[in-house]
């Protein structure tokens, strides 16, 4: 498994996750997994409320290979932001992006729903659909499982991925606090200056500052820092700063220079110019992502 699917390991397996999987799925009535880029399984094939249709098509391996080619689609489309699109049978699903930086890591995806009641000639479109595969859904099963398909209008569609961006936000949150803490057995002085540039996250932070605040000199610091934490000591700081500014962000009465100021960026222009770095757009593109408060 390599660090990106270790990571979406370590994301799925915790309390945050499943709290909000139990909710989501009780709400909504939807199915929801946070899956890997590139997968050669169909992603909610066996996850709570399953659409119980896309489950018979799912032991179909004709069937299942054209459900394949749509979730590589949905990858690719939904790279940059929410993505719906409509399976060969009718059924649609949604992906957002959980990113690490400007990296997409993973997505959260939902679905297996119909945005308009099934009808007799749409089951007869399906199962034409399913015969130019060499496949049979004629059957009762199939039949009855497509007619108890959950139908969800295009408005509660907007606001199903509306919540994916929100959680998606905070899991990517979670990925970078990971990204940015050493391993459990970590030098002390790496835990030490990071809960000191932690304290202290809001003010003018240097190089030789916390060097002598965990007493070695400023090369040694530089060396062993980069080795325990993967990043450099200014990459650690700023992406700290950044990881608190995307909170504060999420409060609309706040100012962007305010948040700026308020993370320890001595100017609005550097801290712009170093949250896009970190996030891979500007301060103002991420918050007017954020769903709106109603």
């Amino acid at each position: 498994m390599n660090a990106n699917g270790q990571l979406l390991d370590t994301l799925t397996r915790s309390g945050m996750y499943q709290d909000y999987e139990r909710a989501y799925t009780e709400a909504t009535g939807m199915p929801i997994t946070l899956r890997p880029v590139e997968t050669w399984q169909l992603p909610l094939h066996g996850k709570r409320r399953e659409n119980s249709f896309c489950a018979q098509i799912a032991g179909q391996s004709r069937s299942c290979a054209t459900c394949l080619q749509m979730q590589e689609n949905l990858s690719r489309s939904a790279s940059d932001g929410p993505c719906t699109l409509t399976c060969a049978y009718g059924l649609c699903e949604t992906a957002v992006p959980v990113k690490l930086g400007v990296q997409t890591i993973g997505f959260l995806q939902t679905g297996q729903v119909m945005r308009q009641k099934p009808t007799a000639a749409s089951f007869d479109r399906a199962v034409t659909k399913a015969k130019e595969l060499g496949v049979d859904i004629a059957g009762p099963a199939a039949k009855k499982a497509y007619f108890a398909t959950l139908v969800v209008s295009q408005k509660k569609l907007d606001a199903v991925s509306g919540l994916l961006v929100i959680f998606a936000d905070h899991l990517s949150m979670k990925s970078n606090q990971i990204a940015v803490q050493a391993a459990n057995a970590e030098p002390p002085i790496i835990t030490k200056a990071k809960q000191f540039i932690r304290d202290h996250i809001t003010e003018e932070l240097t190089l030789g500052q916390v060097a002598a605040e965990v007493h070695v000199n400023v090369f040694y610091f530089c060396k062993i820092f980069k080795k325990g934490t993967g990043s450099t000591f200014t990459e650690f700081v700023s992406r700290t700063r950044v990881e608190k500014a995307k909170s504060y962000l999420l409060n609309p009465n706040l100012r962007i220079s305010e948040v700026a100021y308020e993370v320890g960026f001595q100017s609005l222009t550097h801290f712009n110019r170093v949250f896009k770095d970190v996030v891979g757009e500007s301060p103002t593109s991420y918050r007017t992502r954020l769903p709106k408060a109603a």
